[in-house]
């Protein structure tokens, strides 16, 4: 990873102690500075390989990219979801891509995603030269589950975390390439996450995978539409959305 100008305001996350230090650029263990618990990250450092990386990348821009928000490109695999109104359509919905399927039956081999069923990716392009970025946010709470899954490609940045409950103070998450990140508990829900285009060092691809929330698995009370997208995700027959093939 790169090395970063840290204020007083800004902490970074270390993935060996999963503890975020202030005004440290010490290599773990020998850290210096405020400590700061940071709860409910997981980070996998090479999940996938260098040949791995190579040919995903290359499957990946097989299929055009669409224009997104603040300088970013992206290709959607999921249903259609009306966020606001609390609607989704189930048609135009194909599968995940074929490529993801080894990449979901590694990810269901770690303790912590050993129940995880993805029924949305959504891969975004991140580069310098447009500036790409991503604002504060959270991903919805309505349809989207409790962990949040990205796999980062061809190049390191840091996720920027602010919070409500800390006002003032920053927290930065690496993800270097082709490291897995896997968001939960207080980091996924009383954290919101972004990406500067300063920490944009080069092309990047971010993978990331959701899951369903309670009300749309067994017993919620939008079983039959949940069942109905794991079954189409699972196909691994998926086409972008807006987008098509090369």
């Amino acid at each position: 990873m790169y090395q970063l100008s840290i204020p007083p305001s800004r902490y970074v996350y270390c993935c060996e102690c999963k503890t975020a230090w202030g005004l440290s650029d010490a290599i773990h263990p020998h850290h210096t500075g405020k400590a700061l618990e940071f709860n409910g990250v997981t980070i996998i450092q090479e999940f996938v390989n260098k040949e791995e990386e190579c040919k995903l990348s290359e499957e990946i821009d097989k299929t055009a990219w669409v224009d997104s928000q603040s300088g970013r490109r992206k290709q959607d695999y999921g249903p259609k979801v009306n966020f606001k109104k609390r609607k989704l359509k189930t048609s135009g919905f194909t599968g995940l891509p074929k490529f993801s399927k080894p990449i979901i039956h590694r990810m269901a081999s770690l303790a912590t995603l050993k129940d995880f069923i993805p029924i949305e990716q959504c891969n975004l392009e991140y580069t310098p030269t447009r500036g790409a970025a991503i604002d504060p946010h959270f991903d919805d709470f309505w349809i989207w589950g409790k962990r949040l899954v990205t796999l980062s490609l061809l190049s390191d940045t840091y996720l920027s975390m602010t919070s409500d409950y800390f006002p003032g103070i920053e927290v930065l998450l690496p993800m270097p390439r082709r490291s897995l990140i896997v968001l939960s508990g207080p980091a996924r829900y009383e954290w919101r996450h972004a990406i500067h285009r300063t920490d944009i060092i080069d092309r990047r691809l971010a993978l990331t995978y959701r899951e369903l929330t309670a009300e749309f698995l067994a017993g919620g009370e939008q079983q039959n539409i949940g069942k109905e997208l794991i079954d189409i995700a699972q196909t691994y027959n998926g086409v972008a959305a807006g987008s098509h093939l090369n």
